[in-house]
């Protein structure tokens, strides 16, 4: 592996400013936006009104707690732009999501927007450890998801060469990483798995390669998962969160510390709220996490429910960086699956998965209704070639292993390598026969 970089900060004023000035930065920013919000989008007036508030109530950060939630299902709603805040004429890009389970929720920047989007993706990557110079492989997809222009602009801010491969062609992807020399790789953690086991077959070792710093986001993973992506792929595996209504990536960023994701705090006001009855929770504990953006100005959201479960510290961090910090984020709420009264989460199952010997790091999760209850099976994928009985011991440990760490019973089978779709992009980790089967 080449040295470490020189020690670099990309915005160091704004991302060490004290605690109470930040504050008073939010509270400046958070009455903009919600009087913005309000004067520009019906959906907002209609909101608040119902709610019996008025942007002029807020005359602390606490006051926010008074206002309504906003949810996916509005943006649906009011499809595709009755939530813009700016005429669409003044909007410069759209992205939106895939839409699978109904209409698609659309996103619109304005030329301030994407400026913005951009520093604050500069400041990240050099928050993960990412410097001017770097070549930086995007292995995100382009088109209308946010990762990747969101990151190739930000990169392109930074002052980084990229290369915008975006996802697929895993094998051409593997000579690019070595013919460029890419020193940080951009991917989801687990197209990233992929790539090094790609690799791997074909005889060519990256983790002794420039590769120094991952960045991957877009999906939970544990952390088993980073330890075996900083080992199979010889660089700092960083985790980034983001997600599309709220801005795309940038979010928030690890630090090289890595305890814990740095929300910017100047653009993003965040809260965790209790899953079931959505009131405050208290610093430290754990909920859904509920973002306010604070300087977009096509598309502001008031208190967008992420569905995300968390905590969130502001304790210093060692690296100097004053701004909170979102700790891993272990599921999401519709992510959960409750079998047979036990709560679940895909990324405790990876966590369990993971490194576990004769086990590859390659699942799914398939739920079935039995009768009146639900039936988890686990796929999971044998490292090497084995006989079936050899592979129906493995999976009886795996099964015991499961039911000790996690509390849940469910059935494992083992499939040969390669046996389990590989991604090529967001992992699909439950295939839900419930609703496929109506």
């Amino acid at each position: 592996m080449s040295a470490p970089a020189p020690p670099f900060l990309f915005a160091p004023d704004i991302e060490r400013l004290p605690r109470p000035r930040l504050r008073t930065l939010q509270l400046e920013r958070l009455q903009r936006v919600l009087a913005h919000a309000h004067a520009n989008v019906r959906h907002y007036r209609d909101a608040f009104a119902a709610a019996g508030v008025a942007p002029g109530d807020v005359r602390q950060l606490e006051d926010l707690a008074r206002f309504p939630f906003t949810v996916k299902g509005d943006l649906r709603d009011n499809y595709p732009f009755g939530m813009f805040a700016v005429p669409r004429e003044q909007v410069v890009r759209l992205h939106a999501s895939s839409g699978t389970t109904g209409k698609p929720t659309v996103v619109g920047y304005t030329k301030g927007d994407i400026d913005t989007w951009a520093d604050i993706i500069a400041r990240s990557l050099a928050c993960a450890g990412a410097r001017p110079g770097d070549v930086m492989h995007n292995a995100l997809g382009y088109g209308l998801f946010t990762g990747g222009l969101g990151f190739h602009y930000g990169a392109e801010r930074l002052g980084c060469t990229v290369t915008p491969m975006s996802g697929g062609q895993t094998e051409r992807q593997i000579a690019l990483i070595q013919d460029f020399g890419a020193t940080v790789l951009n991917a989801t953690p687990s197209y990233a798995l992929n790539l090094a086991e790609a690799a791997e077959r074909m005889g060519v070792d990256l983790a002794s390669g420039p590769l120094r710093v991952g960045v991957f986001g877009a999906e939970p993973w544990s952390e088993t998962m980073r330890a075996e992506l900083d080992r199979r792929l010889g660089l700092k595996s960083i985790d980034s969160y983001g997600l599309s209504e709220v801005m795309g990536p940038g979010v928030a960023m690890e630090c090289e510390c890595r305890l814990g994701l740095h929300g910017w705090e100047d653009h993003f006001l965040f809260e965790i709220v209790h899953p079931e009855t959505l009131e405050p929770m208290p610093m430290g504990e754990a909920g859904e996490l509920v973002i306010t953006t604070l300087t977009k100005q096509a598309l502001p959201m008031i208190r967008y429910r992420t569905r995300d479960i968390t905590r969130l510290s502001d304790a210093p961090c060692p690296c100097g960086r004053t701004h909170l910090r979102i700790l891993r984020v272990t599921g999401r709420n519709d992510d959960m699956l409750i079998i047979r009264g036990v709560n679940v989460y895909p990324s405790q199952i990876e966590a369990v998965l993971v490194g576990f010997p004769g086990i590859a790091p390659h699942y799914q999760m398939v739920v079935a209704r039995q009768g009146s209850l639900d039936h988890l099976t686990v796929e999971a994928e044998a490292l090497a070639p084995r006989d079936e009985d050899s592979r129906q011991h493995l999976a009886y440990q795996v099964r015991h292993h499961l039911k000790t760490m996690i509390g849940v019973s469910c059935e494992v089978i083992v499939r040969l390598p390669g046996e389990l779709p590989r991604s090529q992009g967001k992992a699909v980790r439950v295939r839900d026969l419930r609703k496929e089967n109506g």
